[in-house]
């Protein structure tokens, strides 16, 4: 996921105030439709092995990505999915900016969680 987040925090949001009023509508609902394949099944299997491994090897880093993952799925349910549905309703700068300011949390969040990966995998 560390590489799809951040292509899209530094690629697609971006583009996001590129595209103009007229066209976003429909640029952000295809960005919509398409990033869901991408990001949703990767999601779930992240959610299946971070529990998969908290249960087979607890330790304090398995344990904190777990706390990691929990808080980038609550940034994305509670900050993150309503910001994509006010986009919906039309080209808004401001909240454009907000919207790839609040994935920057998640994107951290997920270099971070990549940062253990890599702790787990030498320790």
């Amino acid at each position: 996921m560390t590489g799809v987040i951040l292509t899209v925090h530094v690629v697609h949001y971006p583009l996001f105030l590129e595209v103009g009023a007229e066209q976003f509508p429909s640029y952000h609902q295809g960005h919509m439709r398409r990033i869901i394949w991408v990001v949703g099944p990767v999601m779930l299997v992240e959610v299946a092995l971070t529990v998969a491994l908290v249960a087979l090897m607890p330790s304090s880093l398995t344990i904190t990505g777990l706390v990691l993952l929990a808080v980038i799925w609550a940034v994305t349910g509670l900050v993150h999915v309503p910001q994509h549905s006010r986009l919906q309703e039309g080209y808004d700068p401001d909240l454009i900016r907000t919207t790839s300011r609040s994935n920057g949390i998640r994107t951290m969040l997920w270099v971070l969680r990549s940062g253990l990966a890599f702790a787990l995998l030498v320790l």
